[in-house]
């Protein structure tokens, strides 16, 4: 039986976005497997600014890519983007919210869990988590 996806909460991952439907898998979710080498594992709500950082480095999100199932962002959306290129962005000064309980465990292995804290976009029923 496999194993249910966990957040970096511990809890079951939580849907990240069908509109526009996200992950690497394109399931809605921020699954992970062998076949993302990227690692598409933060749900994150994405910004202006965060678009624009993105594009500044050579990973533009804006422009669709129907070739990619990918219809481009726009500021609000939930999309799960890559754990390093995130980290990247937090360094710059320019990271998105992050959706917590949609973020994949194997974020951890990229980014601690108090910095996507410090960026949360949701609050657990515990808030206790948080501390």
């Amino acid at each position: 039986m496999a194993r249910t996806a966990r957040n970096v909460l511990g809890g079951e991952l939580e849907e990240c976005s069908r509109d526009p439907l996200t992950g690497f898998y394109r399931d809605g979710c921020c699954t992970t497997g062998p076949e993302d080498r990227g690692s598409h594992t933060i749900c994150a709500v994405v910004t202006a600014e965060f678009l624009e950082h993105q594009r500044s480095v050579g990973n533009d999100l804006v422009t669709p890519m129907p070739e990619w199932r990918f219809p481009g962002l726009a500021p609000g959306d939930r999309w799960c983007v890559v754990a390093a290129r995130w980290l990247e962005a937090h360094q710059a000064g320019c990271a998105a919210p992050v959706v917590l309980a949609a973020t994949h465990e194997r974020t951890l292995d990229v980014v601690p869990l108090q910095l996507l804290q410090a960026y949360a976009a949701d609050i657990p029923d515990d808030p206790s988590s948080l501390l």
